[in-house]
């Protein structure tokens, strides 16, 4: 019986971050991008023991991922065309599919892993995306492609719905723009939020030069109104785990407005006013769609799903936590109810 020709590596902390082929393309790995390319239409890498493809490319790795080159399997001296996403990240079970939480005939819930586009995008053509996922996901099933209600950032991760029908997208926006989901995330921010819940209310207005979000003046006929609640659950040395309630949904609204407030999110590039600040390495901003409850569009009963911090957030977390400190207190997200 002939014997697989396999390397396999173990993604360590000071890795957390990287992009798939970057990882592989590194001196005693592949050696080159273009390497990797042929090995991953070729269905020679796998993740967490989940086959990869060319779309995972861009995809961020996690401290305990295993990365595994099968350089003779079967059949790979073909390039492969099949996506098949894995999406698994340290301290979560791998999946030969998308993190699908809840899926029926009118919509499904995902969790979202960061370094993924929530929907494609014209300035970012050719970057993987969740969609994408989902689309093949539902072709594989015969089905239409999914309909978006919301998005959230790329290098941002947690819960997403999609609709599967223009009836269950129109009622699912509805609510949105009604104000009606629960939606709560949970960020690792600088400094220590005083008072420790409270509310941040800010006019913002859009930059479409910079694709930024910007403080406005009440005056300002394009500025509109952005709303968080947010609660200390947890203070560390120099940095605090917040959780942060939506009132409002606007693009970037949690990183602009902690920036805003003093407490930019660790990892945050764009809204940072004082760089020096920034002490914390960490290669995404630290932030995850933790909550999101809503009514279904069908028959009106009430959803809620949680999504548990991923690998790259824990991780951040209890190194954070062995730092010595001042004080810390602790409270558990569920504890809270609102404001």
């Amino acid at each position: 019986m002939k014997t697989r020709t396999t390397s396999a590596w173990t993604v360590t902390p000071d890795e957390q971050g990287l992009r798939l082929d970057r990882f592989l393309a590194a001196a005693g790995r592949l050696g080159s991008r273009g390497r990797v390319r042929v090995a991953l239409e070729r269905g020679q890498v796998f993740v967490n023991e989940v086959e990869a493809s060319t779309t995972d490319a861009g995809s961020r790795v996690a401290p305990g991922d295993i990365i595994r080159l099968w350089i003779d399997r079967p059949g790979s001296a073909r390039p492969r065309t099949r996506l098949r996403a894995f999406g698994a990240s340290a301290g979560q079970a791998p999946s030969r599919s998308l993190q699908i939480l809840y899926e029926d005939e009118s919509l499904l819930v995902v969790n979202k892993p960061a370094g993924l586009l929530a929907v494609p995008l014209e300035r970012r053509e050719g970057a993987p995306s969740l969609y994408e996922r989902i689309e093949d996901h539902l072709r594989s099933r015969g089905k239409r492609r999914p309909l978006i209600v919301h998005r959230i950032d790329r290098d941002t991760s947690g819960l997403v719905v999609f609709a599967k029908t223009a009836r269950a997208q129109q009622a699912l926006k509805s609510q949105f723009k009604r104000r009606e989901p629960e939606r709560i995330y949970l960020a690792l921010v600088y400094g220590h939020p005083q008072p420790p819940h409270g509310t941040w209310r800010d006019q913002i207005v859009w930059d479409r030069k910079a694709l930024i979000q910007k403080k406005a003046q009440a005056t300002d006929p394009k500025a509109s109104v952005a709303i968080s609640d947010y609660r200390v659950l947890e203070t560390l040395t120099d940095t605090a785990l917040i959780e942060v309630r939506l009132q409002t949904g606007k693009q970037n609204q949690i990183r602009m407005q902690a920036g805003l407030h003093g407490h930019p999110l660790v990892g945050e590039k764009r809204y940072v006013a004082d760089a020096e600040q920034m002490r914390v390495a960490f290669p995404r901003q630290a932030l995850h769609a933790y909550r999101l409850a809503f009514r279904h569009p069908a028959d009106d009963r009430l959803l809620t799903f949680e999504a548990p911090l991923p690998g790259d957030l824990s991780a951040l977390l209890e190194r954070l936590r062995t730092e010595p400190r001042r004080s810390r207190r602790t409270t558990s997200p569920k504890g809270h109810e609102g404001h």
